[in-house]
């Protein structure tokens, strides 16, 4: 009941990168959704290749941007718009590379460049091989992330996609929502 107190109409941005956990992200919409948040997708190029729009838009009840080279409605550019609107942005599942491009202030497409402009409070849940994870470079990334104030979800331990165990699967969406409703109240 709490979390439904805390999410019930606030104004959500998930980013979704292209991982194989892309699925759970449209889990987390419908979660979202059913608490009374209002939802709007932003995904990567490659995400809309493991997952179609449609699902997100359905889902979310919004159209679902997914490139910086889109016509607009209005005259402002869509991440700017976007940036504006929501009340956090919420990266999941979050890949190496977005996580990348994010610490080291890299704006190749929509959702990296929404992330360098939006202002309002980010949370970041990784998923990806345990080895990607583990991996130093990325460590670091995280870690730049953490000190600029962006919260990550720890990625959840077990078996992943690409047939090993370890620490790199996106952390489950009820330990996503409760973050969310965490960063949101004490905003």
């Amino acid at each position: 009941m709490k979390n439904e107190e805390v999410l019930r109409s606030k104004k959500i941005v998930l980013g979704v990168c292209s991982s194989i956990a892309v699925y759970k992200a449209a889990e987390l919409v419908s979660a979202l959704v059913k608490l009374g948040a209002e939802v709007k997708v932003v995904m990567t190029e490659n995400a809309a290749r493991l997952m179609s729009e449609r699902i997100f838009q359905t889902l979310s009840r919004n159209k679902v941007a997914s490139t910086l080279w889109r016509d607009v409605e209005d005259w402002k550019p869509e991440h700017i718009a976007l940036a504006e609107w929501g009340d956090i942005l919420v990266v999941a599942p979050a890949t190496a590379n977005a996580i990348g491009n994010f610490a080291n202030g890299l704006a190749p497409d929509l959702l990296s460049s929404l992330y360098l402009a939006f202002t309002a409070p980010v949370l970041v849940a990784p998923a990806m091989n345990c080895n990607m994870y583990a991996r130093s470079s990325v460590q670091r990334n995280l870690t730049t992330l953490k000190s600029d104030g962006v919260n990550i979800v720890e990625p959840a331990d077990g078996n992943l996609a690409c047939g090993v165990s370890g620490k790199g699967r996106l952390a489950e969406i009820e330990e996503i929502i409760n973050a969310i409703a965490s960063v949101l109240e004490t905003k």
